[in-house]
């Protein structure tokens, strides 16, 4: 993955005892077990690569179109505590 980069940070004792707990549990060190963490909170967070922005533009203008025609005539047909008894 690249060159390490020594890094110092505070955490709380009970996170501590949580990370202690986990790396053993998978057998590995506690700063793999943050360098894994940072990594799947990055790549939960960063953008799509390759993602279609155009296409998402195309979605955005069918919801507004259809929000804009208003509500279906007639109304529901069913109340909110009926889907739960499905």
């Amino acid at each position: 993955m690249g060159e390490l980069v020594r890094k110092q940070l505070y955490i709380y004792r009970t996170q501590d005892a949580l990370l202690k707990r986990r790396a053993k549990e998978l057998g590995i060190s506690e700063a793999e077990l943050v360098r894994r963490a940072i990594s799947e909170q990055m790549m939960m967070y960063a953008p799509l690569k390759g993602t279609d922005a155009k296409g998402w533009e195309n979605e955005k203008a069918f919801i507004t179109q259809w929000m804009a025609m208003g509500p279906v005539k007639g109304g529901r047909t069913w109340k909110r505590e009926e889907l739960h008894e499905r």
